[in-house]
């Protein structure tokens, strides 16, 4: 229930003025190029010069923001995320006081690592070496997959901050037959989030978003994520999510 009230307070927050937002008052807007010119996407550097993988953003223009980075959402006039190395686009959506909604869209790279990101496991820790070994799932058998302590023959409940912060699941997977088929729902077969996932051996990412966090979270509706094969077979190894 907490984290469903802190969603709606960043929520109003976007459409309605804070106490960290500058007052624009009721009437008005900015042209984009004003929007522009009084915001800043820089990207750290190395010692050499080389572009970083941390976005910093902030705008000072009198707009209400919500920035768009590597498939996150941030609200508010400041913003930073360490991203992972490429060409990624920084989005800012900006509500100016009349209501006026202006987009802004930044390209950057980032080559080298100057802050690396960080492994944060919900199965297959290898500091748990033993404890949570990797395993097959049947086809169709929809327990085997459910991210639940009391559910699921393997995967751990997923905690709320993880689905209320919209974290991107990594998976490692290994030995993925031609034939993989995905299905991602929750618990209750109410929902399907993703049909028909085609995974390959390596990393696949699942991206949690705001239905499948107030559906599935503990503070939420509390159905429990659940990924289940319609054909073909697999081994898990890990899952975790990065930041």
């Amino acid at each position: 229930m907490k984290k469903i009230l802190l969603l709606f307070v960043a929520v109003c927050a976007f459409a309605a003025c804070d106490s960290v937002h500058e007052d624009v008052g009721n009437g008005g807007h900015i042209t984009a190029d004003e929007l522009k010119a009084k915001t800043s996407v820089t990207v750290d550097k190395d010692q050499s010069g080389q572009n970083g993988n941390v976005v910093t953003c902030s705008t000072s223009a009198p707009v209400n923001a919500k920035w768009s980075i590597g498939g996150k959402e941030f609200i508010g006039n400041y913003a930073w995320k360490k991203m992972k190395l490429g060409e990624h686009v920084i989005v800012l959506t900006a509500i100016c006081p009349d209501g006026t909604e202006l987009k802004a869209e930044y390209p950057v790279t980032c080559s080298v690592i100057t802050d690396p990101l960080q492994k944060f496991y919900i199965y297959g820790d290898p500091a748990k070496a033993g404890e949570e070994p990797p395993f097959k799932p049947g086809a169709w058998d929809a327990a085997a997959m459910r991210f639940s302590s009391t559910e699921g023959a393997h995967l751990p409940t997923i905690s709320d901050d993880i689905y209320f912060g919209l974290k991107t699941l990594i998976f490692d997977v290994s030995d993925v037959t031609p034939d993989f088929d995905l299905k991602v729902m929750n618990g209750w077969w109410s929902n399907t989030y993703y049909d028909h996932v085609k995974w390959t051996s390596g990393l696949n990412e699942l991206q949690i978003t705001e239905t499948m966090a107030k559906e599935c979270a503990k503070g939420g509706e509390g159905r429990d994520l659940d990924l289940m094969l319609y054909s073909g077979s697999m081994t898990l190894n890990s899952v975790y999510y990065e930041e």
